[in-house]
């Protein structure tokens, strides 16, 4: 999305200060609908002056686009602009591809096949000072063909809480399914090192990582705060007036302001041995007759924790504080549970000493 109105757009949809990111760095935030609610989760990245990339949900495309396009047309509305005015361009990359490399050894394998240009001396090749939430166009050499491919936005980010990166890969002749292919059989030539990961292993690190999935832990009846991601909101716009203004900032600053207003809050959960807690487990108080005071939203055992049963989810507020006895529903018993501190496994993101 790029042009003179781009920026303030966002800002009208999201709690975040884009006006503050600096070029090449990254910022998680959320889409908001006119309530508060969250619409969806996503990172934006400044390209430019008046320029930004972002990713969204797959799983949450077929609301998002109109969302997203909905709201613009009443924000150009509201600014006497339209389409035509080339005030904001919305390019929806629907044939590029992302594939996300993660794990404590994703900065060596990207580095041995990132192309360095001798000839380029604004180009910084080396990944030692690209760090978390930041990007850089680059290109890899693939060793199978020895050709190198267009310049590709890298970012350092994922959605384990491992240290990794985020690749973007633009269309070939139309698609991107060829190039991404051949990226990806370079970065898992040596299996001892790299492996294709499905959705379950990134589910169990994200949820260690204390991450939340749309659609189970975040949905459009959920405000930030009450998802425990208050953080998003940026500091300068916790006012009653926010310039500009975004889409459910009365609700949403009203309960950073009085979180004793909130109904309920997502924290982490340990469980005791046996089954797993999984989402819709009741949630209860065991020293009031098991009365139902939340439920869970996400749950596995952790594999960094030997099997550990962790879960997040809502409960009532006043039970949510670190070290609170509560139980859990399994499979008809009650289990024993406690309030924990997120995350579950400390993140090992690439930050300056």
């Amino acid at each position: 999305m790029s042009g003179p109105l781009a920026e303030e757009f966002l800002m009208t949809i999201t709690p975040t200060a884009i006006s503050e990111i600096e070029k090449h760095h990254s910022t998680l935030s959320c889409l908001l609908n006119k309530q508060g609610g969250i619409v969806d989760d996503t990172v934006i990245t400044r390209l430019g002056r008046d320029s930004f990339y972002f990713v969204t949900n797959a799983g949450c495309r077929d609301t998002d686009l109109p969302f997203i396009q909905s709201e613009m047309d009443a924000f150009l509305k509201s600014k006497s602009a339209s389409a035509k005015d080339n005030k904001i361009t919305w390019h929806v990359l629907d044939h590029h591809a992302l594939l996300a490399l993660q794990g404590p050894e994703a900065k060596s394998i990207l580095q041995a096949l990132v192309f360095n240009d001798t000839e380029d001396e604004g180009l910084d090749a080396s990944l030692d000072s690209l760090y978390f939430g930041t990007s850089r166009w680059l290109q890899l050499t693939l060793p199978e063909s020895g050709m190198n491919t267009p310049s590709l936005l890298i970012t350092r980010t994922g959605y384990t809480g491992e240290d990794g990166f985020e690749i973007s890969i633009p269309p070939e002749n139309g698609d991107a399914t060829d190039l991404a292919t051949s990226i990806a059989k370079a970065f898992t030539a040596d299996s001892s090192k790299v492996r294709w990961a499905g959705l379950g292993a990134r589910d169990s690190l994200r949820l260690e990582a204390g991450m939340c999935l749309y659609g189970h832990d975040l949905s459009d009846k959920i405000t930030p705060p009450s998802a425990a991601l208050g953080w998003l909101v940026s500091k300068s716009r916790r006012s009653d007036n926010p310039s500009p203004a975004f889409n459910g900032h009365e609700v949403i600053n009203k309960q950073l302001a009085s979180p004793k207003s909130l109904t309920e809050r997502r924290v982490g959960f340990t469980i005791e041995k046996g089954p797993a807690a999984r989402e819709g487990a009741e949630i209860v108080d065991p020293e009031n007759d098991n009365q139902v005071i939340g439920h869970i939203t996400s749950g596995c055992p952790s594999p960094s924790l030997d099997g550990q049963n962790i879960a997040m989810g809502y409960i009532k507020n006043g039970f949510h504080k670190k070290g609170t006895k509560v139980g859990v529903k399994v499979r008809k018993n009650v289990r024993k549970a406690e309030v924990a501190k997120m995350p579950f496994v400390e993140s090992k993101f690439y930050r300056p000493a």
